[in-house]
């Protein structure tokens, strides 16, 4: 699997998989098949229902045609990656992962009803998506990294969407272990969003190469195709790979794309890597600062409790936001702050020659005085932080109440039955311009719209409920009340 093509310089790994017809569903314990959801060149993924606890999920399955020891242990590797990184808010959750009777290994993890590749070239996108799921992706790849792994193939067709509305990051399959290059036989590119230096095969995969590929996915989402796609021109592979290597990024075209924007992704998509931003969470940094210029939400960028702790001199709301021109430092590099040494009016500092510490009084006077300065100090300090915590709880408080109230909610959803179609309509309920409509159908999120229709086939139904909610810069608004249409019993 994934062997080079003799001395050629453009590996087989990259080239097309012949469309095929997906595999038998294996039977799973535990399990309810529903339908297939997707083919890949060595897993299909299908939808079934979990009996307990009750709900629906992707199920990923190997081709048993593909499957050996080299693959099992990939998988197997998948599996703990995914597990691992799973409790991250933007990484895909993974349920557990088993082989099935038939011998395939399979992976169960959390449904979502849609991915950004299926929306980003049949519409534009609103900026503030746009920027909020950059930065929640960049923080996603920031945690695989800092645990020291790559995921090697970063594209919107990766970035899937919760019932939430809530972007995610999935499909490790074909990450590797930071530094490990013999494993760059395994790695299957997707051209448009790979780094030049990674098809030239200099390297399988580095965090400057992710940073690259980071770009050029808000670049797609932005403009609508791939960085380097012409409309209407050719755009194979070899004519991708040669505009990567030698192009300078062309702007994304939109006029709501500031040129703060168009520089980081330019940035970001420099072809050589020390050029670029140094990792995921400056790229992260530089979106949240358009986001600050453009008076947007801010995105806030998830890092780990123990990162928060190691963070010195910066609270938790400054440690995932930007304020004005200044980025905060990576948590990474971040560094104390040392303060220089006070000198005595000698000039001499404590320790060098010619310093001569103060008598210490016989009485305690001295002692007594330096405690009592020391004790005032830190009363004025634990006041000056409580104050501080009561004010940013509030702040807090009064910005989710804000943001909540400032959601609008659709109060009724209306039916029509036609035959076989069942038509669910809502009047607009003040929608925003980069708002959107996530639709519940029979406990199914359907993919974002504009719309305030939608028509639902109800064949071999006997009742279609829906409910709608409104979705405004990646948080969700209450939802309406659920509308059902009784059709009665299926015709046989």
């Amino acid at each position: 699997m994934g062997a080079r093509a003799g001395s050629a310089r453009r590996p087989t790994r990259w080239r097309n998989v012949s469309r095929r017809l997906p595999s038998t569903p294996p039977n799973l314990p535990g399990f309810a098949f529903v339908r297939v959801l997707g083919s890949g060149g060595f897993a299909d993924v299908f939808l079934y229902e979990q009996n307990m606890p009750r709900r629906l999920v992707a199920v990923k399955v190997l081709l048993a045609e593909v499957v050996n020891d080299e693959v099992r242990q990939m998988f197997q590797a998948e599996a703990n990656l995914m597990a691992q990184l799973s409790s991250h808010p933007a990484i895909l959750t993974v349920f557990q992962a088993s082989v099935a009777a038939d011998g395939r290994p399979y992976l169960v993890m959390e449904y979502c009803s849609s991915t950004l590749a299926q929306r980003y070239r049949a519409v534009a996108l609103p900026l503030s998506e746009i920027l909020s799921t950059g930065v929640r992706v960049a923080s996603a790849v920031e945690a695989a990294h800092r645990q020291g792994v790559l995921h090697r193939d970063i594209k919107p067709s990766n970035i899937l969407t919760t019932a939430y509305g809530h972007p995610v990051l999935s499909d490790f399959g074909i990450a590797a272990t930071l530094g490990r290059s013999e494993q760059a036989d395994a790695v299957g590119l997707s051209i448009p969003w790979s780094a030049p230096e990674v098809l030239r095969e200099e390297v399988p995969g580095t965090v400057e190469s992710e940073v690259w590929s980071l770009g050029a996915t808000v670049y797609s989402l932005l403009a609508g195709r791939s960085p380097f796609e012409i409309p209407g021109g050719e755009n194979g592979s070899t004519a991708l790979i040669s505009r990567i290597e030698r192009a300078k990024v062309p702007p994304t075209g939109r006029a709501d794309v500031p040129p703060e924007l168009e520089a980081a992704l330019a940035r970001a998509m420099s072809r050589r890597p020390e050029e670029r931003q140094p990792g995921a969470l400056a790229f992260a940094r530089d979106l949240q600062a358009v986001e600050e210029r453009l008076g947007l939400p801010q995105t806030e960028v998830d890092v780990t409790v123990e990162d928060w702790a190691t963070a010195v001199g910066l609270d938790v709301d400054e440690r995932t936001r930007v304020s004005g021109e200044h980025a905060i430092a990576s948590v990474g590099g971040a560094r104390r702050r040392r303060r220089p040494a006070t000198r005595p009016a000698g000039g001499h500092a404590p320790g060098q020659p010619g310093h001569h510490a103060e008598p210490r009084a016989a009485d305690g006077v001295t002692g007594a005085r330096q405690a009592g300065a020391s004790g005032r100090r830190l009363v004025v300090l634990v006041t000056a932080a409580a104050v501080v915590a009561i004010a940013l709880v509030v702040a807090v408080t009064i910005l989710l109440v804000r943001s909540a109230e400032s959601i609008p909610t659709v109060t009724e959803v209306r039916s029509s039955v036609d035959g076989e179609l069942v038509e669910f309509g809502w009047d607009d309920p003040g929608l925003a311009a980069g708002d959107s409509y996530l639709v519940t159908v029979d406990g199914v999120v359907e993919p974002a719209r504009r719309e305030a229709a939608i028509v639902v086939d109800a064949s071999g139904r006997d009742q279609v409920c829906a409910s709608v909610s409104v979705s405004r810069d990646g948080r969700t608004g209450a939802a309406s009340p659920q509308e059902c249409v009784d059709l009665g019993s299926p015709v046989p």
